[in-house]
């Protein structure tokens, strides 16, 4: 009892690091204000007093998920190469929000955009697409983002105005993560212990954690899996068959497999103990970041949220009966 009170106490005390950081701002554009978001501490979600766990919310950016800093890298790179010609058109296998943030900084430099995802995504993902003129192809859902991938690199073979950055296998996409993200966490947390971050595309887990890992030898880095068989939007389980071309498994500590159901579990707990509505991928990312919290003696984790709840709503994801609907749970696009 007085270690929990001595460990409450110091959870209280100011540190010299602490309070406003380099946020906001003003900018040209919205594709300049894309990144600058809060590190957001969640002690009702640490299971060990002794661990402070902060949450990236990434959901706050422009179109509310991560993959916005991605999108302007992966186009900022086609422009720099010459491969954009007057009648390009950017194409993508995405499971939403790549797609969604291609298609609104498309928009607003004037390109056209195409995105190959799986046709039983969320409605939300389809309406932000629309609204941001994609032009949507649609892929099987039983086969989930793989489908996608297979698909859009057939049509790219048949045609020569598509255009493909490729998340998978650019480069530009953990350099997004190696220049923004991770220069953000050290600018607002320079005592991180440990990096946690769902594994989709592997961008954020390598980008983000070769350069905190620049910054602190020392630190770990855990990755957010699904359980093999579940469909899942923007992470995958790498025993399914397809390792992105930009992941480096050697970059990891460790990783934790989470289900459906842990992470809706885990995405309510959050909503209800920290005010924060965030998407399912972050539910499992707090899972693993709960289970490293729960074997460390003391420190610091900084984990990733990667988008927000509401492209989720249509799912009944907070009203949704758990337990009488686990096998329903497993066949959810969630991720």
């Amino acid at each position: 009892m007085i270690v929990e009170e001595a460990a409450a106490i110091e959870r209280l005390r100011p540190h010299a690091h602490e309070g406003s950081g380099p946020h906001g701002g003003r900018y040209p554009s919205i594709v300049e204000a894309i990144g600058h978001t809060p590190l957001v501490e969640i002690p009702r979600m640490s299971p060990n007093p002794s661990v402070r766990l902060y949450a990236k919310l990434e959901f706050l950016n422009p179109t509310g998920s991560v993959k916005d800093r991605v999108a302007k890298y992966l186009i900022e790179d086609l422009e720099r190469s010459g491969r954009l010609r007057q009648d390009s058109i950017i194409i993508e296998p995405t499971s939403g929000n790549t797609g969604i943030a291609l298609a609104m900084i498309a928009r607003r430099k004037g390109y056209r955009v195409a995105v190959v995802l799986p046709d039983n995504v969320t409605q939300e993902r389809r309406q932000l697409l629309a609204l941001f003129g994609a032009e949507i192809i649609d892929s099987p859902g039983s086969q989930g983002s793989n489908g996608a991938v297979a698909l859009a690199k057939h049509l790219v073979a048949r045609d020569e105005r598509f255009v493909m950055p490729y998340q998978y296998g650019n480069p530009a996409n953990p350099r997004a993560h190696y220049e923004t993200t991770a220069e953000e966490i050290i600018a607002d947390c320079p005592e991180v212990d440990v990096f946690v971050s769902g594994l989709g595309t592997g961008g954020t887990l390598v980008g983000a954690g070769r350069r905190l890992r620049e910054h602190n030898p020392a630190l770990r880095i855990f990755a957010a899996e699904p359980m093999p068989g579940e469909n899942v939007q923007g992470l995958r389980s790498l025993d399914e068959g397809f390792v992105p071309e930009i992941f480096d498994p050697t970059i990891l500590d460790g990783k934790f497999l989470v289900s459906n159901a842990d992470s809706i579990t885990a995405l309510r707990e959050l909503t209800e103990k920290e005010g924060i509505f965030a998407g399912v991928s972050s539910g499992g990312a707090i899972v693993a970041a709960q289970r490293v919290a729960a074997g460390m003696e003391r420190g610091t984790i900084v984990v990733v949220l990667a988008d927000g709840g509401w492209k989720y709503l249509s799912e009944q994801v907070w009203t949704r009966d758990l337990e009488a609907g686990a096998d329903e749970l497993e066949s959810l696009n969630l991720w």
